[in-house]
C-alpha cells in the first residue's frame, strides 16, 4: 500500500512539475481585458444564418475563406494546399491549385489571378490556368510567420497581414495567449515588386479590407477585439485609429461589399476565462501546457456583423444552434450573396445577404 501511495505522490509530482515548468515557447504578458458587452441590443442573437446552404462537404477540411470570380465560380482553400473550383451551383469542378501549403485568404486581382495568402507560403499568385507565382515572403527583413488574409485595391496594391512574426498557424493559440503584438499589416505593390509595413505590433493581425474609393484599409486585431482604419489617402494619410473595440467576440476576416458595407466574421465569442486570465500571464502558460483538447474552446455560433466605414453596426447575423455552420472565418459578398468560410468546418455556405 505504501508503494501505491508513493508512486501515486511521484506522478502527482511530475505533473505538478510539468504544469509549472515544462516551457511552452511563451512569456505572456499582463494586459487588460475590457468588460465584454451584452449579447442585447445591435448583439442581440438571431437565427438569421439557420437556413445557411451549406457546399463543398465530405471535399475536404477548412475552406478558411471563399473567393467568387466574375463568372460566379466558387474558389475554396483546403486545409491541405488544395483550392478546389467551383460552378455556380456549388459543384466541385476539380482542384485549381495546390500550394502545397496552408492557404487562407483570397482574392482576385484586375486581370483574373487569384491572390493567395498562405500560411507557409507567403504572398502568391495563381494564373487562371493555375501557374503559381511567389510574390512575397518577407518584409524589412522579417520573414511571414502567418500570412493571413489580403484584399486586392482597385488601383492593383495587394493588402494582406501576417497574423504573428513570432508563431504559425498550428500555434495561433500561443500567439493569442501571449498577446503580444507580432502582427503586422503589409502593401505589395506588383508594378515595383516591393513590400511594406504600414503597420506593425498588431495584436493578431487577421482580416483585411480595403475601402472602395482606395481611403483606407481596415484590419481586424483578434486578440484585442477590435478593428483598426489605416488611412491611405487624405489628410490623414499614414495614420491609424481604433474605430471599433470590445467586439462581443473574436473578428476574424473582413471584407468590403462595394457599397460601403464591411463584413466581420466572429467565429467565437467571447470567453470569460480567456478575459480573466488577462492579468494572469502565469495562469495562461499553466493553459498553454494542458493538452488542447481541455483548453479553452469556443462554443458553436454563427456570428457575422456588418459595419459601416466608421464602426457603426448595421447589420447583425446570427445563428445560435449547436447545429450551425461555424465557426465562420469570413465572410465575402458578391451579387446579393454572402459566402461563408471556415477554417475548420468541412465545407463553407451561402446565403442571401440583408437588404
Amino acid at each position: 500500500m505504501l508503494k501505491v501511495v508513493k508512486g501515486v505522490l511521484v506522478v502527482f509530482g511530475l505533473l505538478l512539475a510539468y504544469l509549472l515548468f515544462w516551457p511552452v515557447g511563451a512569456d505572456p504578458v499582463v494586459w487588460e481585458a475590457p468588460v465584454a458587452p451584452e449579447m442585447t441590443g445591435q448583439f442581440a442573437p438571431n437565427q438569421y444564418l439557420e437556413d445557411a446552404e451549406i457546399l463543398g462537404l465530405k471535399d475536404g477540411i477548412g475552406p478558411e475563406d471563399v473567393a467568387v470570380d466574375e463568372s460566379g465560380n466558387i474558389f475554396a482553400p483546403y486545409d491541405d494546399g488544395r483550392i478546389i473550383q467551383y460552378d455556380v451551383f456549388g459543384k466541385n469542378q476539380g482542384v485549381f491549385v495546390n500550394t502545397n501549403g496552408r492557404p487562407l485568404g483570397l482574392d482576385f486581382d484586375a486581370d483574373g489571378n487569384l491572390i493567395i495568402a498562405d500560411a507557409y507560403k507567403g504572398l502568391l499568385r495563381a494564373d487562371p490556368n493555375g501557374e503559381l507565382t511567389t510574390l512575397s515572403t518577407e518584409a524589412d527583413g522579417i520573414v511571414f510567420m502567418f500570412t493571413d488574409d489580403v484584399d486586392v485595391a482597385a488601383d492593383g496594391k495587394i493588402y494582406f497581414t501576417d497574423a504573428s512574426s513570432g508563431y504559425d498557424i498550428h500555434d495561433y493559440r500561443v500567439d493569442l495567449m501571449a498577446h503580444r503584438g507580432l502582427g503586422r499589416l503589409l502593401v505589395y505593390d506588383p508594378t515595383i515588386k516591393k513590400t511594406t509595413t504600414l503597420l506593425s505590433n498588431l495584436y493578431f493581425a487577421n482580416g483585411v479590407a480595403v475601402s472602395p474609393d482606395g481611403e483606407f484599409v481596415l484590419v481586424n486585431e483578434t486578440s484585442e477585439y477590435r478593428v483598426t482604419k489605416y488611412w491611405l489617402k487624405g489628410n490623414k494619410e499614414g495614420k491609424s485609429e481604433i474605430i471599433m473595440e470590445n467586439l462581443p467576440g473574436f473578428p476574424d476576416g473582413i471584407s468590403s461589399n462595394g457599397k460601403g458595407i464591411y463584413w466581420i466574421a466572429l467565429p467565437a465569442k467571447r470567453k470569460d476565462i480567456i478575459d480573466n486570465l488577462a492579468g494572469k500571464p502565469f495562469l495562461r502558460k499553466i493553459v498553454l501546457r494542458l493538452p488542447e483538447a481541455v483548453q479553452p474552446s469556443p462554443d458553436r455560433h454563427g456570428f457575422i456583423l456588418g459595419i459601416d466605414g466608421d464602426g457603426n453596426v448595421i447589420h447583425n447575423l446570427q445563428d445560435p444552434s449547436p447545429e450551425s455552420f461555424s465557426p465562420i472565418t469570413s465572410v465575402e459578398e458578391k451579387n446579393g450573396i454572402l459566402y461563408l468560410g471556415s477554417l475548420t468546418y468541412p465545407g463553407f455556405a451561402r446565403i442571401s445577404a440583408p437588404e
